[in-house]
């Protein structure tokens, strides 16, 4: 693949850049109290405004793999996979109106301080050594290599590891700054990604107008869509029968219809946005109103993210399946890329900064949060004790660095297979094994007062167990249809297997995971003394942000509704 950019594309680029760091290094300087003062360094003081948590949230969930891997399932299931984002709005409100309260009256700045104040020690370890290992072996790792491996087909598929450490370097200039600087840059970062990703859309909206043929312009594209292929605009996929051909049993196994509603679509993002370090960091310096505030406009953007992430992914489809898209390669996680090169110059640069804002934010966020965990929940208690301030601030940058450089050297010759799985299937694998456990431990802590710590390690162990079992194990065991699940047939490279649907696979590992916490939790005392003191002021809501959280509900019963 030739190198495509031309002046105007660098150009686009540069401007992007300098912005960014500019408006970084204003913002570093204007608050130098940063290098000296942990809670601003790691929480920004509770400074960041609503629009720059809400802006902050997103940049650190939206990146390559969101970019590569939702277009591509957008180009293989269609509009079904937006369902990751919208139902992530939905956790968002619970979030805002029931989880932020818990966290804020409690002074909880870390997940695993939260499992300290709520359990005990020995949880609270366990889980801060964990959590440091999946950030920076799992995320970090798959992050920088999907980034790195975009950026680089973009710029002609010859700088992979020049691109890798390019980011990584940005990312850590960003970073050191503490929260305050990530908070505010991610506005712009933000800006960016929704402003090159709306334009690639409506490009490949514009393409499929003129190549398909039904009108021109971005309107008479999406209805060219609609017309072209209807059956990549339904959100729940029926159960396949013995009968059903290999592709809907594919689809059915990522997307299991209706049932992934019950649990397994609530477990992923609860989880992830709920009682994640990474994500969750960015609104628990702030007072309630603000937290509630910018957690609900994060999830307004998350109704909109599928228009940038996964519908070039159908478009991708329409032309490829028109014979329009010859340039398509690596299947379904090359739709992206495909598309992209119909860009002319100048947008081409504005593309690589939108990707660059989505990789570089999210990197920044990781590296933020592993920081954090590592400096004030393991070197703080075990290692530094009589440490002041400015020491802890220096230990979190250090902290960084290392991280970062950890994360390079895995990638630098993709040492743990992730080009070999696919990022996306690479993050969800590692993460979700552990998910049912570490949900149900939060739930149950923040909302029943019985739970001990014996049930949370049980639970932890438990939801790993059972999660093993129903991915790998179930089929071959108890056979392929059970009261519990059905076992559908697919290709692994070369061999059959038979495998339950991973988002049914975790709703059953919770299940199973909450009922040995109830049980070994009953045989305690009736209120545990390290429970959590709730009141129902704690979760009234100003009339403002109820009338937000209806309009939100509003536009996602008329999204389901339409493509049900």
């Amino acid at each position: 693949m030739k190198n495509g950019l031309l002046f105007p594309d660098y150009l686009v680029f540069f401007i992007y850049f300098v912005v960014v760091a500019s408006y970084g290094y204003w913002i570093y300087r204007k608050k130098k109290k940063a290098q000296t003062d942990t809670h601003d360094f790691f929480l920004a003081e509770g400074s960041l405004t609503w629009w720059a948590i809400g802006a902050s949230l997103i940049a650190s969930n939206i990146s390559a793999e969101q970019f590569i891997g939702m277009s591509g399932d957008g180009f293989f299931a269609g509009v079904a996979v937006a369902a990751y984002e919208w139902i992530a709005a939905l956790a968002l409100i619970i979030i805002a109106v029931w989880f932020m309260p818990v966290y804020l009256k409690n002074k909880i700045y870390t997940m695993p301080q939260f499992l300290k104040t709520r359990y005990n020690e020995s949880v609270s370890l366990i889980m801060a050594v964990f959590w440091l290992f999946l950030y920076v072996f799992v995320n970090l790792t798959s992050i920088l290599y999907l980034g790195a491996l975009a950026i680089n087909g973009l710029l002609g598929g010859e700088y992979l590891h020049v691109t890798m450490i390019a980011l990584s370097v940005f990312a850590i200039i960003i970073t050191l700054g503490g929260m305050k600087v990530i908070g505010y840059t991610d506005v712009i970062q933000v800006s960016v990604l929704i402003i090159g990703g709306l334009a690639t859309t409506i490009l490949a909206l514009n393409i499929v107008s003129d190549k398909v043929g039904m009108g021109t312009g971005a309107i008479d594209g999406f209805k060219t869509l609609l017309k072209d292929a209807p059956d990549h605009f339904h959100m729940i996929f029926k159960k396949p029968t013995p009968d059903s051909p290999q592709i809907e049993i594919d689809k059915y196994l990522i997307l299991p219809g209706i049932a992934m509603y019950f649990v397994g679509q609530w477990i992923v993002n609860l989880n992830y946005w709920g009682c994640n370090q990474y994500i969750t960091q960015r609104a628990l310096g702030a007072n309630l109103q603000t937290a509630r505030t910018g957690i609900l406009f994060a999830g307004f953007i998350k109704l909109m993210m599928p228009i940038i992430v996964m519908l070039p992914g159908i478009a991708a489809y329409v032309l490829h399946k028109n014979g329009h898209l010859p340039q398509l390669h690596g299947g379904k996680d090359g739709a992206y890329a495909a598309v992209l090169s119909f860009l002319p110059n100048g947008l081409k640069g504005l593309s690589i900064a939108a990707l660059t804002a989505a990789i570089v934010a999210s990197l920044a966020g990781k590296a933020n949060s592993i920081s954090t965990i590592f400096t004030l929940d393991i070197y703080k208690k075990y290692i530094g004790k009589e440490a002041d301030e400015k020491k802890l601030v220096w230990t979190g940058r250090v902290t960084i660095i290392i991280a970062m450089l950890v994360a390079i050297l895995f990638t630098w010759n993709d040492l743990l297979g992730i080009s070999g799985e696919g990022g996306f299937t690479f993050i969800q694998k590692y993460t979700g094994f552990i998910s049912p456990g570490v949900f149900a431990m939060f739930i149950l802590g923040m909302f029943w007062k019985r739970t001990t710590g014996t049930a949370a390690i049980a639970g932890l162990i438990t939801g790993l167990v059972m999660a093993v079992i129903f991915n790998n194990y179930a089929p071959s065991w108890f056979g392929h249809e059970t009261l519990l699940y059905t076992a559908f047939p697919t290709m692994e490279g070369d061999r059959q297997v038979w495998r339950i649907p991973f988002l049914i696979c975790m709703g059953w590992s919770f299940i199973f995971t909450v009922a040995v916490m109830v049980a070994l939790s009953l045989a305690g005392p009736r209120i545990n003394p390290k429970a959590f003191m709730l009141d129902k002021e704690m979760f009234r809501l100003k009339p403002a942000t109820l009338t937000l959280i209806v309009i939100m509900l509003m536009i996602l019963v008329a999204i389901y509704v339409r493509f049900w």
